[in-house]
């Protein structure tokens, strides 16, 4: 993990897209899509149904790593509001013991509003913890200290004539965008200007890479 300070409050972000605050013994992720692959097997496009096991193992070792006693799942946990109810037998027991063994807080996102079933945890439309919003999408005109998830924020890079694509985390003055967390998830590019419009200036996107954070400023 490689801390980093935003608002007054020391993070510290990890290669899978997760963030840790040690002040609040928190991990936040962003963008889970749980049951990603069910969703579309319901319409004859069939993936590996092994992503939300891959999401679980992945969050069961940060929280182990880090410690965390809370959690901040920020929106489009599931990747539509009946996602819980097909998750397989072990990923929802693997699920049921991270909700039940931490403070647990769902985040409403647009893929999964309204689910009745969320597992254990509790529901929100956002939080402010810390004088910091937990929200799904960021709101440019919020002046409050954020961190959102939504833009699945990905960097783009040639290297040595390569192609090289990482998630990152896009950090502005006010706003942090978490990429997703999700074994199933695409990614938006950290310069598109639907990102670019929602942080504001000043914005850099952040690549942890094992015991550094490489910072990339972001041009609009």
């Amino acid at each position: 993990m490689v801390p980093f300070s935003f608002a007054g409050e020391t993070f510290a972000a990890t290669p899978e897209g997760a963030l840790f605050w040690p002040a609040r013994e928190a991990l936040l992720v962003a963008d889970l899509h749980l049951e990603k692959a069910s969703w579309f097997a319901r319409f004859g496009q069939f993936l590996p149904p092994y992503d939300s096991q891959a999401t679980l193992t992945a969050l069961t070792q940060e929280v182990a790593r880090t410690g965390a006693k809370r959690i901040y799942c920020l929106g489009d946990s599931f990747h539509d509001r009946f996602g819980c109810d097909r998750l397989p037998a072990q990923a929802r027991e693997m699920l049921l013991h991270l909700t039940s063994a931490t403070d647990w807080t769902w985040i409403v996102g647009n893929h999964d509003p309204g689910f009745a079933d969320h597992c254990g945890g509790s529901l929100a439309e956002e939080v402010e913890v810390g004088g910091i919003v937990l929200r799904h999408e960021a709101v440019r005109d919020d002046p409050r200290p954020e961190m959102s998830g939504h833009f699945h924020p990905k960097l783009r890079l040639q290297v040595r004539g390569r192609r090289v694509s990482r998630r990152c985390f896009v950090m502005s003055p006010t706003k942090v965008i978490l990429p997703a967390f999700g074994s199933l998830t695409g990614g938006l590019d950290a310069h598109h200007p639907q990102i670019m419009g929602n942080v504001g200036h000043g914005a850099a996107a952040l690549v942890p890479v094992s015991d550094r954070l490489l910072r990339f400023p972001l041009a609009a």
